[in-house]
């Protein structure tokens, strides 16, 4: 029988860069998801206070396969 993939999708920042937030969502996300292939990054996003960016966003995508 073909493994079946489900996608999740989550949001997650960081104060040092969106490939960090990448790490944090895939971090979290490992905390209580079993099996993750993969993680597409959807969308960006920074938070700027005084001409600066205080945080990096990210909206992503998280496949994993399903346990039978």
């Amino acid at each position: 029988m073909a493994a079946i993939v489900k996608v999740i999708e989550v949001l997650a920042q960081s104060e040092k860069s969106c490939d960090d937030a990448a790490k944090v969502a895939l971090e979290e996300a490992s905390k209580t998801v079993r099996g993750i292939q993969s993680i597409y990054v959807k969308d960006m996003q920074a938070v700027v206070e005084n001409d600066r960016i205080v945080q990096y966003r990210i909206n992503a995508k998280i496949s994993f396969t399903l346990e039978r």
